[in-house]
């Protein structure tokens, strides 16, 4: 780890990934990457580059889901708010991690993102920022950082829109990016060649 944040790292895995897979039949969390690696996997070890303790959310009964990101070094948490979107996961998250200093969220299905970008976001929370978001060409992506201003928000957070609340009421601190990764996500199977 060449920087270490003092934020704690959430994964937001518990997603469903319907456009994936439309039968729910396979995790695109658990798809490979061209060189075999889980999805998630990478996801979490890009992650944990920079956080020394992740907290990874998944869905009840996503118990192989869990071993992977186990094996990566998160703690894993199962959170049936996960079947309400992604709001309500990133608040059970927060709720659980209510002592930390600040979060550096990212998302299960981003294993693309370029480890300076992490590091440029962890060291902007890191330095007093309480809002902090990777911008690639104009455009807002992930991992966000969030201070511990913004603890009650995110702890009360419900539904599938995530932080956009909090992010259309206060003004992020911008990281200019030199990373297309920040807006990449894996939603089909023929993302997973992209890389």
């Amino acid at each position: 780890m060449s920087y270490a944040s003092n934020a704690t790292g959430i994964l937001l895995a518990a997603g469903l990934g319907t456009r994936f897979d439309p039968s729910g039949h396979s995790n695109k969390l658990l798809a490979t990457l061209p060189d075999g690696t889980p999805v998630v996997f990478q996801s979490a070890r890009r992650l944990l580059a920079v956080s020394a303790e992740v907290i990874a959310v998944v869905r009840p009964g996503a118990e192989k889901l869990a071993d992977v990101l186990n094996e990566a070094g998160c703690k894993v948490i199962f959170s049936v708010d996960g079947e309400r979107g992604m709001g309500a996961t990133l608040a059970a998250a927060v709720r659980a991690t209510a002592e930390a200093d600040g979060w550096l969220v990212a998302l299960g299905d981003m294993p693309w993102i370029g480890h300076a970008t992490y590091e440029a976001v962890a060291r902007a929370l890191d330095g007093g920022e309480s809002l902090v978001a990777p911008f690639y060409r104009g455009k807002r992506g992930h991992p966000a950082g969030f201070g511990i201003a913004h603890r009650e928000a995110l702890a009360a957070l419900d539904g599938d829109a995530g932080a956009r609340g909090i992010f259309s009421t206060h003004a992020p601190f911008i990281v200019e990016v030199d990373d297309a990764n920040v807006l990449r996500d894996i939603d089909l199977p023929s993302d997973l060649a992209q890389g």
